[in-house]
């Protein structure tokens, strides 16, 4: 009996006199992280002891393109077509209500952003003018293609599609053209497309155009009904 209690004595001595361990080193294995994060210094960021997010190439620069994108000012076609048009050398007058013609215009005109030669005016327009034109007026450039070299100088027909041409690049296309007699056959087959172009693209006669456009100059000069 004597030895149970000192045996007794002598367990809870030993458990009384064994240092105390802390908790977190008796806790179970998925607790041991938990602990040693509490552990370390607070930081402002959650993230900010984690590796970097991995960037993919090129979203920077793509967001940075868009920002810019959104920013810089459109410059409309007009525009552009004046700014090429300052150091023109040469001015082709054409008409913007002509489907058939208006395909060659553009394409010129597609030409011209790397040349920045030629000068596009429109005839159909409101605000043509034949004073800034070498004195040509609308019934007369409607009857054939004309265009004005930087230097005053009026060219028609073949050899205006042959001087605009030259300007972008395209001087191969009727470079036979400067020869005779195909010079004259080429004129003479562009002054047949020249009469009949109105009924072949499907308008009404010169007469009944010249008319509806002085009409309309009246109007306009009446009223702000042109300006709006």
């Amino acid at each position: 009996m004597a030895l149970r209690v000192t045996a007794g004595a002598a367990a809870s001595a030993s458990r009384i006199s064994r240092p105390k361990i802390p908790s977190f080193f008796s806790v179970p294995h998925h607790n041991l992280t938990l602990k040693f994060h509490n552990l370390l210094p607070h930081h402002p960021h959650p993230n900010a002891l984690l590796p970097h997010p991995i960037r993919k190439p090129g979203s920077q620069c793509h967001i940075r393109a868009i920002s810019e994108a959104a920013v810089e000012p459109a410059i409309s076609k007009k525009e552009g077509e004046e700014q090429f048009s300052r150091d023109w050398k040469i001015k082709m007058l054409y008409d913007g209500d002509c489907p058939l013609c208006m395909r060659e215009v553009n394409m010129l005109r597609e030409r011209n952003e790397s040349y920045g030669t030629i000068k596009f005016v429109d005839i159909s327009s409101d605000d043509y003018s034949s004073e800034k034109n070498q004195g040509l007026d609308y019934e007369t450039v409607m009857g054939r293609i004309h265009a004005i070299l930087s230097d005053g100088t009026v060219v028609t027909d073949v050899e205006a599609f042959r001087k605009l041409y030259e300007q972008v690049g395209l001087g191969w296309v009727y470079a036979i053209t400067k020869y005779e007699p195909i010079a004259k056959v080429a004129d003479s087959i562009y002054g047949v497309w020249a009469k009949y172009r109105l009924q072949i693209t499907g308008r009404p006669p010169i007469e009944e155009i010249l008319e509806a456009r002085k009409k309309k100059g009246e109007v306009c000069k009446d009223s702000n009904a042109c300006k709006m």
